[in-house]
């Protein structure tokens, strides 16, 4: 996990400093943004393992970085981790949908932090690991009722359209459907989607889940796919189940 590059894209200095400080200290290498235009250029430099993003930036919002960067093939798989003192949850599903990985609310703990840092890049590594093998391997193809998920090109199609699914909605409509008829707890999927080796913020995985069933069009009623087993997590329907 040594020498991998931060970049910080945060204008506030103390925080500058906490960030680099203790990233440092963890064996990162940290770069640090003080604006938005500053942050986007450095970043679409594509040298960079991981990026920190605060959402409230001189020159250019957080949002608006993370839409350009992922739209950028450099920068298109690249770990974003969104830095955010508002509580609203508009700011945190907004930057969800963008593209962003994971979000932290300011105040933070360094060792959540670092804990966050270190399981997004984690993820990001597992994720490359796992398409160099299904290339290998040719990826098998997955149909569930009017759904196809092409395991080797990341593509998932219902009926005749190609779905456009962030990352994370792929693994997590992927693993809902290898593992339908079962339920999954909300943490089981923070652990095996994120990586999250400690007691995360489960209610990115409930955006996640509300993001992808407005894209698959799981509407509410007897043939729903994706069910919410109320307190505990979700699964999907048993193929047959109506």
């Amino acid at each position: 996990m040594t020498n991998q590059r931060v970049l910080a894209i945060e204008d506030e200095l103390h925080i500058q400093e906490l960030l680099k400080y203790n990233l440092e200290k963890n064996g990162f290498q940290v770069s640090v943004a003080e604006n938005g235009l500053e942050g986007l250029n450095e970043a679409l430099t594509g040298k960079y393992d991981i990026i920190l993003l605060d959402l409230m930036l001189p020159g250019m919002d957080g949002l608006e970085i993370c839409r350009r960067l992922r739209a950028d093939k450099r920068t298109k798989k690249t770990p974003i981790i969104m830095l955010t003192a508002k509580s609203e949850e508009f700011d945190k599903v907004l930057g969800l949908e963008l593209g962003a990985d994971d979000y932290i609310t300011k105040p933070f703990s360094v060792k959540e932090m670092v804990a966050r840092v270190r399981a997004a890049l984690r993820r990001y590594e597992d994720d490359i690991e796992v398409h160099e093998n299904a290339e290998a391997q040719g990826g098998p193809i997955i149909s569930y009722r009017d759904i196809t998920i092409d395991k080797e090109k990341y593509e998932v199609r219902k009926g005749d359209e190609k779905l456009s699914l962030t990352l994370k909605e792929f693994e997590l409509l992927k693993m809902l459907i290898e593992n339908q008829g079962k339920v999954l707890t909300r943490d089981l999927l923070l652990d095996k989607i994120w990586g999250y080796d400690y007691l995360g913020e489960t209610r990115t995985v409930d955006v996640h889940i509300r993001h992808l069933r407005q894209k698959i069009k799981d509407e509410d009623g007897s043939n729903q796919i994706i069910e919410t087993i109320r307190g505990v997590g979700y699964k999907a329907a048993a193929e047959g189940d109506k």
